[in-house]
């Protein structure tokens, strides 16, 4: 795709200010104050914006608090506005995000996630499917401390996949190369979902879906508890995708002799593990540990992320030049703090709580658990209108959580069912995630395949996810 024209990018910037003049104007509905209903019109332009994308995410975000700020919607004057604006930017969940993508870039830096790869596949590819079991393993380790899954399945992984790929397909009939580079991309792709959805860290947007559970929901789901109610449907759907993909896909059968070779060149290539790369994986195996157990020493999650930053400072296993320098963090704080200021103040404003009253009635006499899992599945392929994870997310979460809370569904149980489809759902099409845009990319396949396989990928996660999920959640007490 190119550039976007000036005529293309002004369209769909007049679209946005267009809608959000239109409810800006609207009349106000009984119930909600007048800036509050102000705060919906800019909120709802800068959704669209996000799924227009007539800019890049944080400069839509900052257009919306920008309209707030100079309208003097939030405060008395423009410097009380301001402050009001800003709010978002202190929430200590978005500081936890900035954090772990600065430490993400110190793995991508190193070279420590292309090794860990790379080890993986050469122990583990005696063929096409331990080839994918080692993708698989390796986006496990990685995901917990890597929260862009862009940089994760398309920066690191999907080249290994690729040269994988190729390695194994030299010499076969083209037909049948191109089968196990299929096998091996869709099992990189969706694996990428998988273990994004397992960790509050291993995906940039999966915090605006806590933030909204403890908003709207009055439910804390911090890391601990994201990962525990994900640990056995996620290990599960690991551990089973190969041999589903295979059911699939079909791929001949391969001697991965040559992925190792290819494997153990690059590895050679790399040179031995450096004193940096030694310290790194201390600090990860630090971060992951201290976030698991955090019920018994008190420290906040992300003052453990804090702690593991100073710590690769100290030791000079990275210069501050070179984390500042990892603009996905920055990016995150505008975009992220800047949404989660604008849910503060629906919510401040009363917007939430009528919105939860006009729809408690839709679904009076409902059970709890059917109002939950037929939620859930709404939710899940709405993905099919949006183009992005991020935009689904922050257009459908607080919407769906309010509907939830109104008809009395279980909340944690709510909670958990969004908090895992919001990226399971990314499987549909191939243009849901960044790292889905770039595996697709490598050409292996069309887009009616994808959507296929995608549909029947969707049908895995769901049999697993609430299959599996259900009655382990269910142990939990979370309904």
């Amino acid at each position: 795709m190119g550039e976007m024209t000036f005529t293309e990018r002004s369209v769909r910037l007049g679209i946005c200010a267009a809608l959000g003049l239109i409810l800006w104007f609207w009349p106000v509905p009984a119930g909600v104050d007048q800036d509050g209903w102000h705060v919906l019109a800019v909120f709802a332009a800068t959704i669209l914006g996000l799924l227009l994308r007539p800019f890049a995410m944080s400069t839509v975000v900052l257009f919306g608090l920008l309209v707030l700020v100079v309208t003097q919607t939030i405060g008395e004057d423009s410097r009380s506005s301001l402050e009001a604006a800003l709010v978002g930017f202190s929430n200590t969940t978005v500081w936890l995000v900035v954090a772990a993508f600065l430490i993400a870039g110190s793995v991508i830096r190193t070279g420590l996630g292309r090794r860990i790869a790379l080890t993986l596949v050469n122990r583990l590819g005696q063929n096409e499917r331990g080839l994918a079991y080692g993708i698989g393993i390796a986006e496990l380790l990685l995901a917990p401390v890597i929260p862009s899954n862009t940089a994760r399945g398309g920066g690191i992984l999907a080249p290994v996949v690729d040269a994988v790929s190729k390695s194994v397909g030299e010499g076969r009939d083209p037909a049948e190369a191109r089968s196990v580079g299929r096998y091996l991309v869709f099992a990189g792709a969706h694996f990428n979902l998988i273990t994004a959805a397992m960790f509050l860290t291993a995906m940039a947007a999966n915090p605006l879906v806590a933030e909204a559970a403890g908003e709207i929901a009055g439910v804390q789901f911090g890391w601990g508890t994201w990962a525990l109610g994900a640990i056995v449907p996620g290990l599960v759907a690991i551990a089973l995708l190969p041999v589903f993909l295979q059911l699939v896909v079909k791929p001949p059968r391969i001697d991965g002799a040559a992925a190792r070779l290819t494997a153990r060149e690059q590895l050679a290539a790399m040179g031995p593990r450096t004193r940096r790369e030694t310290i790194l994986v201390s600090v990860l195996v630090g971060l992951v540990a201290l976030w698991a157990s955090g019920p018994l020493h008190g420290l906040h999650v992300t003052v453990v992320a804090l702690l593991g930053i100073a710590v690769l400072l100290v030791t000079r296993a990275e210069k501050w030049r070179d984390l500042a320098g990892t603009w996905g963090a920055w990016d995150a704080l505008i975009w992220l703090g800047g949404l989660l200021t604008m849910a503060n103040l629906l919510r401040d404003t009363g917007v939430i709580g009528w919105f939860a009253g006009a729809a408690a009635t839709m679904f009076e006499g409902y059970a709890g658990l059917s109002v939950a899992i037929g939620l859930a599945l709404i939710y899940f392929y709405s993905m099919y209108g949006f183009s992005m994870l991020t935009g689904h997310i922050s257009a459908m979460v607080g919407a769906f959580l309010l509907i939830a809370v109104a008809a009395d569904a279980p909340p944690l149980l709510m909670v958990a069912l969004l908090a895992y489809f919001s990226t399971l759902c990314g499987c549909l099409t191939h243009y849901s995630t960044g790292p889905v845009v770039i595996y697709f990319g490598l050409g292996y396949h069309t887009v009616p395949d994808w959507f296929r396989v995608g549909f029947l990928v969707s049908l895995f996660n769901l049999v697993i996810w609430l299959g599996i999920g259900l009655p382990w959640w269910k142990f939990l007490g979370w309904w």
